[in-house]
């Protein structure tokens, strides 16, 4: 690997955000095609899918910290519609946006959820259940795409967050074993059709082989998080530790995995990871030619928090999404989006879009202990704040609660 080389904190900062899309100034007059959605997503390789809905969803929240204002009816059309879809439901980390050209990289995990049955829903069937099982299916078959709605039931409670009725478990287990995909969902509720009538036939589905696919998924965190730890990199996809850690040796043994030096904030050296791809972005950061320029903010659950402890490794910074955290713990709220600027993370806020009167609520706006309100920070804010209004067709602001009081002040008047 040679000799490892110390970057500055600012230059491991830019290229964590570069590679994440999160580094180009706001345009005020901007274009977002369906590619370059699509292109988003591709470069951070899936976005989480959320039920939260405080504002927008957390998958339309991601692009809008990267490409700004855009219509979320477009994001849908890529995953839904026939004619544009390319990119689909799955689970990636967790359930994910991901992208079509990834798609056989999800097969050796339905195979083996198939060849073992321990690791699926089926292992909560009987007989009965697993007849069930079959008789969904055929459902579908004949009469088309279906909704969990769609079936009757009114036995008793089953318990935990399994608390389904008998035929969303059966469509869940045939959608997690590639029986079944999302074709659609309306009201946010999922639309279960057959993977034969909504795969498109360009898709490739020859599946890797299991160290293949985990190889192609440790080369992709890399690559979308710039630069990270070992264990953050694991954390990026659907991994089981034990067996992607000799991949990752391989990948550092060939060289396509580097070792650099970040020299922190107390001075000392701490060793990262970074994509042989990624090198010369990292030396561009390093002498300037790369700068984050940004001020956005970013979902709790966002991709960038995807290397677990890297917020504060890199910028002091911990973010948590409190939203299940019991309310009288809560430091921050429910659901805080975390402030972008640059390359710091200055605060957070908590918002709540109310879609009656189009008001959008901060129930409580926090820059962080040494960050100061200055011009330059309060007019990057309101810029960010007046796209995200759009981006929610809010019509107005109301801050309940600001920390420091005259960062809201002059907020309130630089919107």
């Amino acid at each position: 690997m040679g000799t490892a080389i110390a970057y500055p904190l600012s230059a491991a900062r830019t290229l964590a955000l570069h590679t994440q899309g999160l580094t180009t100034p706001y345009q005020v007059k901007h274009t977002c095609t369906l590619s370059t959605i699509q292109n988003a997503v591709e470069r951070l390789g899936c976005v989480q899918i959320d039920t939260l809905n405080l504002v927008r969803r957390s998958h339309y929240l991601v692009l809008w910290s990267r490409l700004g204002a855009y219509n979320p009816t477009d994001f849908d059309s890529l995953i839904y519609s026939p004619e544009q879809r390319v990119l689909f439901e799955g689970w990636q980390r967790v359930a994910s946006i991901i992208p079509l050209k990834d798609y056989r990289y999800q097969l050796p995990r339905m195979q083996r959820m198939r060849q073992d049955p321990s690791e699926g829903f089926l292992k909560w069937f009987d007989q009965e259940g697993r007849e069930l099982i079959s008789d969904v299916l055929e459902r579908v078959r004949i009469n088309g795409a279906v909704r969990a709605a769609d079936f009757e039931y009114h036995g008793p409670r089953r318990g935990s967050w399994w608390d389904w009725k008998p035929a969303k478990t059966a469509l869940e287990y045939l959608f997690a074993f590639g029986d079944l995909m999302i074709a659609n969902r309306i009201n946010f509720q999922r639309v279960y059709d057959l993977t034969e009538r909504v795969l498109p036939a360009w898709v490739d589905t020859n599946a890797p082989s299991m160290v293949e696919r985990d190889r192609y998924w440790i080369e992709q965190a890399a690559l979308t998080l710039g630069i990270c730890q070992p264990n953050q990199l694991i954390g990026y996809n659907y991994f089981q530790r034990g067996p992607v850690r000799p991949v990752m040796e391989v990948l550092i043994k060939e060289g396509v995995l580097l070792s650099v030096e970040v020299r922190l904030v107390d001075g000392n050296l701490q060793t990262y990871l970074v994509h042989r791809d990624n090198l010369d972005l990292l030396k561009q950061a390093a002498d300037g030619t790369i700068r984050a320029e940004r001020t956005t903010f970013l979902s709790p659950l966002d991709n960038l928090w995807w290397a677990p402890g890297r917020d504060m490794q890199l910028w002091g910074f911990r973010q948590k999404l409190e939203a299940y955290t019991p309310a009288a713990q809560r430091i921050w709220g429910y659901f805080c989006l975390p402030i972008l600027h640059g390359d710091q993370l200055v605060g957070r806020f908590d918002p709540k879009l109310e879609r009656k009167t189009g008001i959008l609520r901060i129930k409580a706006l926090y820059l962080e202990e040494e960050v100061e309100p200055d011009e330059e920070l309060v007019e990057g804010v309101a810029t960010a704040m007046r796209d995200f209004m759009a981006f929610h067709h809010a019509k107005e602001l109301e801050i309940e609660k600001s920390k420091p009081v005259e960062f809201g002040e002059k907020l309130m008047r630089g919107l």
